[in-house]
């Protein structure tokens, strides 16, 4: 049994040292975007609209394959147990799909490669990061109600909307509160 969590710590040391190896290469390549803007964005800024952007986007994509190939604009129903069945609506089950591989995604940027002076130990920030994006996930909730069921825009645009209202709440809560120094 001793040797089994030896290989598993050996192996997740690899994972993580590669981990750290790619972050090392995208910080690279934002940085080498970054020389042309240094006269008038920090860095920092720069590193987190560079990451964001992807992260956005990467969920945008995923948002759209979700919702139009994957859950394919039904209602989803869901037994929950010791509860009644509860029905979600397509676009609110395509964000419940896609929200925690953009959570991961987003806190790894962040972590690695936009606020890296942060001396708050890795589950902190984790925390911090989960429940600054808890506010964003219920301002896209309620967002999403808004502008699709009340509003009556498509999902995808909707969904594109919020995420710009959002951008701005998380910039200052990662900032100020889940990676500060």
């Amino acid at each position: 049994m001793h040797a089994d969590w030896f290989i598993f710590g050996c192996k997740s040391t690899i994972f993580f040292s590669k981990m750290q190896t790619f972050a090392q290469i995208i910080t690279k390549i934002v940085d080498f975007f970054y020389r042309p803007f240094r006269k008038y964005v920090p860095q920092q800024l720069f590193r987190y609209a560079a990451c964001g952007g992807g992260n956005m986007v990467l969920d945008w994509v995923l948002y759209f394959v979700f919702y139009n190939f994957v859950v394919g604009h039904e209602l989803v129903y869901i037994t929950l147990p010791f509860a009644s069945e509860i029905c979600l609506t397509p676009h609110v089950m395509t964000l419940l799909i896609v929200f925690p591989i953009t959570l991961f995604t987003g806190f790894w940027l962040n972590k690695y490669v936009t606020f890296t002076q942060s001396s708050l130990r890795g589950y902190k920030q984790l925390w911090r990061y989960i429940l600054i994006v808890m506010v964003n996930l219920l301002v896209n909730y309620f967002g999403l109600k808004l502008f699709v069921e009340v509003c009556g825009i498509y999902p995808t645009p909707s969904k594109m909307i919020v995420t710009i209202i959002t951008v701005i709440i998380s910039f200052f809560g990662q900032k100020y509160f889940s990676f500060k120094r």
